[in-house]
């Protein structure tokens, strides 16, 4: 479609361009409350907290700290689950000034299955579908005022998520 006015002639394109552009431009009007969102998805990838073999060194590598036991994080993951390819887990706390929400895979090849950082003023609750190679723990991992809290859940797994 082109439009036609005073000899110039303009595409869908570029007006699609310009009005992303003007959206663009409005962006940069971000109030201040949402900046310190803003700054936590421009941390750096845990790389290598995500190439750990054990659950422990993935802790160690992700937190550079060992985590403790509490009833004030809830780990919901079903006790059986039919295929391990598509696992669904959700990880909430209770606690105040949550920084980041880890869950663990044991027994997987590779044991962090995914980090999130929490902003401030954000409600601690996340949720996914994770793999699992075979039967064992999902571990839950709270950071909240500069200390780690964590439980876990073992899942049976049925049909094999990673190359099983």
């Amino acid at each position: 479609m082109t439009i036609t006015q005073n000899g110039f002639a303009t595409t869908r394109r570029l007006i699609l361009k310009g009005a992303g552009a003007v959206a663009l431009v409005g962006l940069g009007n971000v109030p201040f409350s949402l900046s310190p969102a803003l700054a936590a998805a421009n941390d750096k990838y845990p790389e290598d907290a995500f190439k750990q073999k054990s659950d422990a060194d993935a802790i160690k590598s992700l937190y550079g700290k060992t985590a403790e036991a509490s009833d004030k994080v809830k780990l919901d993951a079903p006790e059986i689950a039919e295929n391990g390819a598509v696992v669904p887990i959700s990880v909430s706390s209770s606690l105040p000034d949550v920084a980041s929400i880890a869950i663990l895979v044991s027994e997987n090849p590779n044991a962090l299955a995914a980090s999130y950082k929490i902003p401030p003023g954000t409600v601690p609750s996340v949720a996914n579908r994770i793999k699992m190679a075979k039967t064992t723990n999902v571990i839950a991992i709270v950071e909240a005022g500069g200390k780690l809290y964590s439980t876990s859940k073992e899942v049976k797994v049925t049909v094999g998520g990673c190359g099983g």
